[in-house]
């Protein structure tokens, strides 16, 4: 019977921990804007109905984890807080104390970390970091360029730097808009530059992403290898003592 009824205990833990999660991140706002803003009326109301309502789901959920807890005295002990949550209403921020457990802030800064290191590593895989700053300083030279030849130009719908800008990124990305584009033979000429850098741009990207991710599965395979090839270094040396210790046995 404690086994099955730990069973239930994690099935529904496991069930509502994402859910109450979502419901503590909705419910900030009911908590902050009545401290930032008086409410009155048919507002208020409807701010303490939300409030009293997730009150009361969180009072479901902790009733129904003591019923299915294998040792329900132990767990009100090991719980303190999601008991004042619910017997205390006025000392509902408390809740937010629980969406810090649930979101296991260490191990989502550990995933954050372990990203942030693999994102540098691609960014600076193969000098791509240079290729990026180097295209980034051409669209914004290509933009100060282009705004010269088009700002005055008859026609031109290429006015002030921020619609060279525009028009510059999305000439580079060849994504062709087409809400702004050059009309004079130099704007032209630079547009063309852009399409050239661009493709290349979107070249390198790829070719970059790839080699990485190869890379990576070669210094896995590598590091194997390298296992294995001291696994057989040892496998040698003890078939030679014992080869050589058969002679001596013999002699004996």
């Amino acid at each position: 019977m404690p086994e099955r009824s730990d069973r239930a205990f994690n099935r529904f833990s496991d069930t509502v921990e994402a859910p109450m999660a979502v419901l503590t991140i909705l419910w900030l706002p009911v908590l902050i804007i009545p401290l930032v803003v008086t409410l009155h009326g048919e507002t208020a109301s409807a701010f303490s109905g939300v409030d009293y309502t997730v009150w009361a789901l969180f009072a479901v959920e902790y009733v129904v984890k003591v019923y299915l807890a294998p040792q329900r005295w132990s767990f009100v002990r090991r719980h303190p807080v999601d008991l004042v949550i619910v017997a205390v209403p006025f000392l509902r921020p408390l809740r937010v104390v629980r969406l810090l457990r649930v979101l296991r802030l260490g191990r989502a800064a550990i995933v954050l970390a372990s990203g942030l290191a693999r994102l540098r590593a691609l960014l600076t895989h193969r000098g791509l970091h240079f290729v990026l700053l180097a295209a980034f300083f051409i669209v914004m030279a290509a933009s100060g360029l282009e705004l010269a030849l088009e700002g005055h130009a008859k026609g031109s719908n290429i006015h002030g730097y921020a619609n060279a800008l525009w028009w510059a990124v999305v000439t580079v990305t060849t994504v062709g808009y087409g809400d702004r584009y050059p009309v004079t033979a130099g704007g032209r000429g630079i547009a063309v530059v852009l399409m050239l850098v661009g493709i290349g741009l979107i070249g390198t990207l790829t070719a970059t992403i790839a080699s990485f991710f190869v890379d990576e599965k070669q210094d896995v395979a590598t590091v194997r290898l390298v296992a294995v090839e001291e696994r057989l270094e040892r496998i040698e040396g003890l078939l030679e003592l014992i080869a050589a210790r058969e002679p001596a046995a013999g002699r004996d």
